[in-house]
């Protein structure tokens, strides 16, 4: 079995647990490693997280640089990497099945495809085309080791009807998706009612917005992965905030107290392991 055949077996398995499992999202190999030193057992990309990093807007960096940062997340650990490939990066179904052949060739064993567009005018693909492009994905994926979710934007896009969500996810199913995943559900109760309406896994994100649920009521309700997007990228920016507000408005350094020690993270980023802080 070959390294990413043997990536693509974990991925797969940990959805079908008896709960559900985290799957945290670096934007680099050096958060890659960090998260991996903490014993999670998968890793997803954020798009977010990653264009933060770049100072850019989330959605404005191109395939071309998506994929080469998914490729260093990839090569930074031994785990299994799903990445954050956005809307595909074009409209038409082809150019969704070439990104999932190019995703797989560096070394990624999951991805997802959502159905927003981009345009704020018109956020969400017809049905018709969403589905064929999820079908595509789908398609391309079929002899890979390659596990793919489909996303259904609604709820990010001014356009809460869950009804509508529940039709896309179970179409993306009937498509060829093996995961499904709607962000920016507003509650327990529609998290409940997409994971049974449908029959694959459900992904479900923490961090965006809204009320946050443990890891033991998402699994009650039925979900089988967390992600949490962007969120953990934000959070590292808002300590860098915080330390840098501290020196410039109080002249103190206190933040000092909290930040990793310099030999821990030069373990981690040499691949070792940390020391045990008990």
């Amino acid at each position: 079995m070959t390294d990413q055949q043997s990536r693509f077996e974990r991925l797969k398995a940990l959805h079908f647990g008896d709960r559900a499992f985290v799957i945290p999202n670096p934007w680099d190999a050096g958060s890659a490693r960090l998260l991996a030193s903490l014993g999670f057992e998968a890793l997803a990309t954020t798009s977010a997280g990653y264009a933060f990093s770049k100072g850019r807007r989330d959605s404005t960096l191109g395939r071309g640089d998506i994929l080469a940062n998914a490729a260093e997340i990839v090569g930074a650990t031994d785990l299994p990497v799903s990445a954050d490939l956005e809307d595909g990066f074009g409209v038409a179904p082809e150019t969704c099945a070439e990104t999932i052949r190019m995703a797989c060739e560096v070394g990624l064993v999951g991805g997802s495809i959502e159905d927003a567009t981009g345009d704020p005018a018109a956020p969400i693909h017809d049905i018709a085309l969403a589905v064929e492009r999820v079908h595509a994905a789908a398609e391309a994926a079929r002899d890979l080791p390659f596990v793919l979710t489909a996303r259904a934007e609604n709820f990010l896009w001014g356009r809460p009807d869950l009804d509508d969500t529940i039709r896309r996810l179970q179409a993306f199913s009937g498509a060829g998706a093996d995961v499904l995943y709607a962000p920016g559900l507003p509650d327990i109760e529609a998290i409940r009612a997409v994971c049974g309406a449908v029959d694959r896994p459900v992904n479900v994100v923490m961090g965006l917005s809204g009320p946050t649920y443990s890891v033991a009521e998402l699994t009650a309700a039925g979900v089988r992965r967390i992600s949490v997007g962007g969120s953990f990228a934000r959070a590292a920016l808002g300590g860098l905030m915080r330390a840098a507000e501290e020196v410039r408005t109080a002249g103190t350094f206190t933040y000092a107290a909290d930040a990793i020690p310099g030999a821990t993270v030069a373990r981690l980023m040499t691949g070792a392991r940390p020391v045990d802080r008990g």
